[in-house]
């Protein structure tokens, strides 16, 4: 596993073998996933399976077959995961311009023709998820819109002919997190001014104090 810097000008990179493009929460989120599946899944089939063994003849155990099947699928998955992470490329998503697309990106974009709107996330090859708006940096849009600025104009080749997209809006993750830090702040400023406020409170009641035992006197 290797991480890659994140250039949205090209997003290219050479390579002998394909590498699976993923951001740093999908690959703890494999690591995780593969953890469980050896550490907690195998033990709880393989105790199905001792189980079934103890009820006998295996010929015709339904219940073993079942587990079997099920410890198969289970070491295939796990299988496929350390393949994945074997060929795993990060991403970094704070090295993306401020201004550019990249991976990460939350894209806005105008289908002129049309006259519609549609929003995009920029993801790597492990990530995409076409129903929730995730593309690939490697799909038609996605490699047409990349290294690209708000306001810029694209071309999409389609079977149907070209499509011709406006970038409404990119939104990074750098500039999101920022925004966050700054509200993040806030809550420890009102703290502080809470403290400071109850302190001359505090004051204020020792001053009224202070000038009620001199009257009495």
């Amino acid at each position: 596993m290797c991480y890659f810097r994140n250039n949205s000008e090209g997003m290219g990179f050479t390579m002998e073998e394909k590498k699976n493009l993923m951001s740093y929460e999908k690959l703890r989120e494999l690591e995780a996933e593969r953890d469980e599946r050896k550490e907690v899944i195998r033990a709880q089939i393989g105790q199905k399976i001792k189980v079934a063994r103890e009820q006998g003849d295996l010929s015709e155990n339904a219940e073993y077959d079942a587990a079997k099947e099920e410890w198969r699928e289970n070491e295939l998955r796990i299988e496929e995961i350390e393949g994945i992470l074997k060929n795993a490329e990060v991403y970094l998503e704070e090295d993306i311009a401020k201004d550019s697309v990249g991976l990460g990106s939350i894209v806005t974009l105008l289908d002129i023709e049309d006259n519609e709107e549609f929003e995009y996330k920029i993801v790597g090859s492990m990530e995409v998820d076409s129903l929730n708006g995730k593309i690939s940096n490697d799909s038609p849009v996605g490699k047409a819109i990349v290294g690209a600025k708000k306001g810029a104009v694209v071309g999409v080749e389609t079977p149907a002919g070209t499509i011709q997209y406006k970038i409404v809006k990119v939104v990074n993750p750098a500039s999101s997190k920022s925004k966050s830090t700054k509200k993040a702040e806030k809550p420890a400023e009102k703290a502080e001014k809470a403290e400071k406020a109850a302190k001359n409170t505090e004051k204020a009641a020792k001053g009224t104090s202070k000038t009620s035992k001199k009257k009495e006197s």
